[in-house]
């Protein structure tokens, strides 16, 4: 519900008005703490640039290093509406897996997998669910695409 004062007599209006657009889809997975965006990927520079894009659009996010970083996050049930994580994460946890097991810990989390590289050896490792950004560099490739997860969420 919409409130709008009504300057000249001060009083309110109640009637119930509907976002539009970008952010009506965005509404409805807000949490009183915003669009929370987990951040996991390796290399600091890529995590900071994605951070920026993504706090330029308005949205707050947290970075991690690791997928166990990114997993722990999860695991405590600190808000998160959608997971981006790098295609270049690997260790004893790599980004398919920490994609499988934030879908079995989260099943409404929107998954994000960004690919800077060709996107062939990865494609395989991608979850059937999560959307790709083939080049995260381009400054509303990111973004749009958390927008897209977060409207699947929605729907």
């Amino acid at each position: 519900m919409q409130r709008n004062l009504n300057r000249e007599d001060g009083t309110f209006d109640h009637s119930g008005a509907s976002a539009r657009g970008d952010l009506g889809a965005t509404a409805g997975a807000r949490s009183c703490y915003g669009v929370q965006v987990l951040i996991a990927g390796r290399r600091k520079q890529w995590r900071d640039e994605i951070n920026g894009q993504l706090r330029r659009a308005g949205y707050s996010a947290t970075s991690v290093d690791s997928a166990v970083d990114a997993l722990t996050v999860l695991v405590l049930g600190l808000p998160v509406d959608v997971l981006i994580t790098d295609a270049e994460l690997h260790g004893s946890l790599g980004f398919g897996e920490l994609a499988a097991e934030a879908r079995a810990l989260r099943p409404n989390l929107g998954i994000v997998v960004a690919c800077d590289a060709d996107l062939g050896p990865c494609a395989d490792l991608v979850p059937l669910d999560a959307l790709v950004v083939p080049h995260p560099g381009h400054e509303e490739a990111v973004v749009t695409t958390v927008r897209e997860a977060l409207a699947a969420r929605v729907a």
